[in-house]
C-alpha cells in the first residue's frame, strides 16, 4: 500500500541532516552543558553553532534574546502569562486588556481564557471570509489599556498569512507590547523579526523538519519577562531546566536548512499543493478556505459537500494517506471545525473541514496518488450521504 503524508502543519519528518547533526549528543557527548568538566564543554561548540543558526533564521540581532522552550505551547503561555505578572496584575499605567485573534491556536486561546478567568479583559479579533483578521480590526478596538496583542503569523489550519508587521505598528502606537505564534510560518514564508518589530516570537522544531520537544522563544532587545519556570540559573537564569543538547542542535540545522529552501517552498511545494486544490475544486460542491495568494505555500483546508471530515479521514487512511480535519492538538474531537465557524460557514460545511499540508518532502507522484484516492472517496462517500443525496433526473421532484 502507498504511504503519503499530508498532515506537515501537525508535525515534520525530521531533515536526515538534522537527526545526524544529534546523535553525538544522543551517545558519547552526553554532558549537561552546565558541567565544569570536560563532558560538558564538549557541548558548547555545537551548541553556540545552533543558537548562531536560530538566531540568523529569523533574523535576530545580538541584543535580543532567544530562549530555548520545550515547544512553543510553553513559549506563549511564557510570553501571556509573563506579561500578566509583570503588567497585567497590577494594572500598570492602566493596563488591564489583552487583544487575540478568534482563530489563534489553543495554546493562546486557552491561555487567554486562563488570564479572563484571573480579572484580564480579553478581546477577540473576529476573522474575514478568508479566514484573515485585518490590521483595521485592530485599530477598531485598540486603546491605551492594552498590555499585550497576540495575533498568529500564519494560521495552523488554513495556512492564512496576517500582517504582523503593521499590527505590530499599531500595537506599538498604543504603547501595547506585540506577540506572534510563528510555528506555521517559520520555514515556510520568510520570518524576520527586525522587519516586522514584534516583541515577542514562538517556535517549534518540529514543525520545520527537527525534532519534537524543542522550541524557542525570540525577545526583542532581551526585555525583562518574568520566567514560566524556575528552579535554575539556565538560559541566562530565564529559563530553567537542563539544556535538551541533541534537540537544540538539531533544532539549529534543520532551520538553517529550511531557510535554505525557501525557494523551494515557493515553487515547487506551492505547485504541488495547487494542483492538489485544483483537482479538489474541480468537483462540485467544494470550497477551500483563503484565498491562495495570501496563504503558507503548503496549506489546503477543503470543503467537501456532503462529506463528514472524519469519514474522509477514514478513508484516507485505509488507503495510506494521513491528513486531518484541523488542529493536531484539538483532533479528539469530533466536534465542527472552528475556524470553519470562525469564517461564517454554515453547520453543514463546518463538519466536512479536510485540511491537507504538504512539505518539501512530497512528491508529485504522492500528490497524484492523493488526488485519485480523494476523487473515489467523495463519490463513495457521497454515494451514502444523507445530507448529499438527489433524485434522478427524470424524477417529478426535479431535484
Amino acid at each position: 500500500m502507498n504511504k503519503v503524508y499530508l498532515d506537515n502543519n501537525a508535525t515534520t519528518m525530521i531533515d536526515p541532516e538534522a537527526y545526524e547533526a544529534m546523535l553525538p549528543f544522543l551517545g558519547e557527548n552526553f554532558g549537561n552543558p552546565n558541567s565544569l568538566h570536560s563532558y560538558g564543554n564538549a557541548t558548547h561548540a555545537a551548541l553556540g553553532r545552533a543558537m548562531d543558526q536560530l538566531y540568523a533564521g529569523i533574523g535576530a540581532k545580538d541584543s535580543d534574546d532567544i530562549v530555548v522552550t520545550s515547544c512553543a505551547t510553553e513559549s506563549n503561555n511564557w510570553v501571556l502569562k509573563g506579561v500578566y505578572f509583570d503588567i497585567l496584575k497590577e494594572q500598570k499605567n492602566g493596563k488591564n486588556r489583552i487583544i487575540v485573534s478568534s482563530v489563534e491556536h489553543p495554546a493562546v486561546g486557552a491561555t487567554a481564557a486562563f488570564l479572563e478567568s484571573l480579572g484580564v479583559e480579553v478581546t477577540r479579533l473576529d476573522v474575514d471570509n478568508n479566514g484573515l483578521v485585518s490590521p483595521e480590526a485592530l485599530k477598531s478596538v485598540i486603546g491605551d489599556d492594552v498590555a499585550l496583542v497576540s495575533v498568529m503569523n500564519a494560521n495552523n489550519e488554513t495556512g492564512v498569512i496576517f500582517d504582523i508587521k503593521s499590527m505590530a505598528e499599531i500595537a506599538h502606537a498604543y504603547g501595547a507590547l506585540f506577540h506572534t505564534d510563528a510555528v506555521q510560518a517559520v520555514g515556510k514564508i520568510p520570518v524576520n523579526v527586525a522587519e516586522s518589530n514584534v516583541d515577542f516570537l514562538s517556535f517549534s522544531a518540529h514543525k520545520f523538519h527537527g525534532p519534537k520537544g524543542v522550541g524557542g522563544l525570540y525577545i526583542k532587545n532581551s526585555r525583562e519577562l518574568t520566567p514560566l519556570l524556575h528552579g535554575g540559573e539556565h538560559m541566562g537564569g530565564r529559563r530553567s531546566g537542563t539544556l535538551n543538547v541533541a534537540g537544540i542542535v538539531a533544532m539549529g540545522k534543520a532551520l538553517e536548512n529550511s531557510v535554505k529552501f525557501l525557494d523551494f517552498e515557493r515553487s515547487q511545494v506551492r505547485g504541488l499543493r495547487d494542483k492538489l486544490e485544483d483537482a479538489i475544486l474541480e468537483m462540485s460542491d467544494t470550497y477551500v478556505v483563503g484565498d491562495r495568494q495570501i496563504r503558507v505555500p503548503n496549506t489546503i483546508l477543503a470543503s467537501i459537500k456532503g462529506v463528514e471530515g472524519e469519514a474522509m479521514l477514514w478513508d484516507l487512511n485505509q488507503a495510506g494517506i494521513a491528513a486531518s480535519t484541523g488542529s493536531a492538538c484539538a483532533s479528539e474531537s469530533l466536534e465542527s471545525n472552528p475556524i470553519m465557524e470562525a469564517i461564517g460557514a454554515d453547520a453543514e460545511l463546518a463538519h466536512t473541514a479536510l485540511r491537507l499540508s504538504l512539505s518539501r518532502f512530497t512528491t508529485e507522484a504522492e500528490i497524484d496518488y492523493a488526488i485519485e484516492v480523494i476523487k473515489k472517496a467523495t463519490n463513495r462517500l457521497r454515494a451514502i450521504s444523507s445530507s448529499f443525496s438527489y433524485a434522478p433526473s427524470w424524477h417529478k421532484s426535479g431535484l
